[in-house]
């Protein structure tokens, strides 16, 4: 089983949101979330000090040992020297133990080494794919099964509206 997480910030707390399923699933298995209070004020170059322990806390939910992968809503990695980002900052948190794969909308600068591109549906624009704890190869095919006929596969389509909603 798969967990996709984003998190959404509201004026004074922030809403994150797990989707649990399959690779080909066409409904999500489950949907979890959490209110965090307290969230850190953003940092230029620190994202992942608002955002992990936003992410940790919805993880106290779940078993981690029964996921196959975390998907996060951006990069693993934040430039070829393989510095990490979220993704890689979340892995290093669970102690390694499960694998993380970032999906994000943009390209960061400098990274066409630790991430690819790849094209969904009929989209001229393609999704940014990095990971680590598990083969990047492995994680490009599984990618494209991902349900959906669009750029942005169902399952995270689904995580967006439930993490932007009330």
């Amino acid at each position: 089983m798969l967990i996709a997480i984003d998190v959404y910030y509201k004026a004074t707390y922030a809403k994150a949101v797990g989707v649990l399923f399959d690779w080909a699933d066409d409904t999500s298995q489950q949907i979890i979330a959490d209110t965090i209070n307290g969230v850190a004020d953003y940092e230029p170059g620190q994202f992942y000090k608002r955002e992990l322990p936003c992410i940790l806390q919805l993880l106290q939910q779940l078993d981690i040992n029964n996921l196959e992968a975390i998907i996060v809503d951006g990069h693993v990695y934040v430039d070829n020297n393989k510095t990490f980002g979220l993704g890689g900052h979340l892995w290093q948190a669970l102690d390694q133990k499960v694998p993380v794969i970032g999906i994000a909308k943009k390209a960061f600068h400098n990274t066409e080494q630790v991430s690819s591109p790849i094209y969904r549906g009929k989209s001229q624009n393609p999704l940014y794919v990095s990971c680590v704890g598990i083969s990047e190869q492995e994680v490009l095919t599984k990618v494209q099964l991902l349900h959906g006929p669009y750029r942005i596969p169902a399952m995270l389509k689904l995580l967006d509206q439930q993490t932007k909603g009330d």
